[in-house]
């Protein structure tokens, strides 16, 4: 088997990494998290021009229509560079559930505007019970007149605010097994009864809202899939986005790496630079190892997803699992070995460790995953 990278995706690397480095430096990361949107429209139309925001979308979409190993090499570029912005909730959260369990005509219509930059969608999916799980799902939707009634609270939407709709997941049917009668809603953003507060989150590159829908009436024709079918088609999407979200945290940390062991090099301490020491080599030399280990078991479940194994959840949860845990312990080690400038507001580092503890959390802690690993298991 061929461990490495082909030619197509050193390049999208080379890309991606030049494009992040003239269009997101931390100047601009840092203007996006004051900036309620996240993003400017300029910055997402270039997206669109490089063909990122549908990259995994079928060309007949409007996308380019590479896979998800393909994904995951623009995924930890953008870790690098902290990019801010709906990138993530539009294209791996929203853009994916209709790509899984929509109509042709809700394909055509909303992954051709997402892939031109014309749309934003995210996925409206935890309630305050915080679960991830389909019992999770507590958000009634009634039928009502030919459509549907939709009632509850969502907490922790992804760009919510920003987004053109939501894909909405609610409980149509109270079945003895949670995983059935969970159904999918595309609302538009003006829905009558759909309120959106924006949350104070710790890392403000991403932003997080809270979702109310009081009695939202949506039309038939805004269900995504099956009625009562919706969890199957979901549960993939969370998998395929956690994978995503990993190959940003190992971008993350391999940046994270990389400053800490430039600083090692320059920092004087009596007089020699402070890697020549054994106890920074080690600390060093263990960060390595979690990024190492990181990006192998994330490009391991990337591969999954793409070959549609059977064991892509296990591999998905197995990488989530583990990344979460060494990219905190990365930050927080580039920090430590930077001494008291890694604690300031003006050096980058917090950009990192910040990124690092919302995206522990997110689709998950490494506890839930290693619960779920064993569970797939059969342990």
């Amino acid at each position: 088997m061929d461990f490495g990278f082909n030619q197509e995706q050193e390049m999208l690397r080379a890309t991606a990494r030049k494009f992040f480095e003239n269009e997101c430096p931390s100047t601009f990361v840092r203007k996006m998290m004051d900036d309620p949107a996240g993003v400017t429209p300029d910055f997402w139309q270039k997206l669109a021009e490089q063909g990122w925001l549908g990259l995994i979308y079928p060309e007949a979409f409007g996308g380019v229509g590479l896979g998800f190993v393909d994904l995951a090499v623009l995924m930890e570029e953008m870790g690098r560079a902290v990019m801010p912005g709906p990138y993530f909730s539009t294209v791996l959260l929203g853009g994916l559930a209709i790509q899984e369990a929509g109509s042709e005509s809700q394909k055509k219509e909303w992954l051709t505007k997402i892939s031109g930059g014309a749309a934003k969608v995210t996925l409206a999916l935890t309630e305050p019970n915080a679960r991830w799980d389909a019992a999770g799902v507590t958000l009634q939707a009634r039928e009502a007149r030919g459509g549907f009634t939709l009632s509850g609270t969502k907490l922790f939407v992804h760009d919510a605010h920003t987004a053109d709709a939501l894909v909405v997941a609610a409980r149509t049917a109270n079945a003895a097994s949670p995983e059935d009668g969970v159904s999918l809603f595309l609302v538009p953003k003006d829905a009558r009864g759909l309120e959106v507060k924006l949350l104070p989150t710790m890392d403000q590159t991403r932003k997080l809202c809270e979702v109310t829908l009081k009695d939202v009436s949506v039309g038939a024709d805004a269900l995504v899939g099956e009625k009562g079918k919706g969890w199957q088609p979901l549960a993939r999407v969370v998998d395929r986005a956690a994978v995503a979200l990993c190959a940003e945290m190992c971008g993350g940390a391999q940046k994270i790496l990389d400053m800490t062991t430039e600083y090692a090099k320059i920092r004087i301490a009596f007089g020699k630079p402070i890697g020549a020491y054994q106890g920074v080599k080690h600390r060093a030399a263990d960060m390595l190892v979690d990024v190492e280990n990181a990006k192998s078991i994330t490009y391991y479940a990337a591969w999954a997803v793409d070959e549609q194994v059977a064991e892509a959840p296990l591999a998905a949860s197995m990488a989530k699992a583990y990344v979460s845990d060494a990219y905190r312990k990365v930050a927080a080690a580039g920090i430590q070995l930077h001494g008291g400038i890694g604690f300031t507001w003006e050096h980058d580092l917090h950009l990192y460790f910040k990124r690092a503890k919302g995206s522990e959390f997110t689709f998950g802690d490494a506890t839930y995953h290693r619960e779920r690993v064993a569970q797939l298991i059969n342990l």
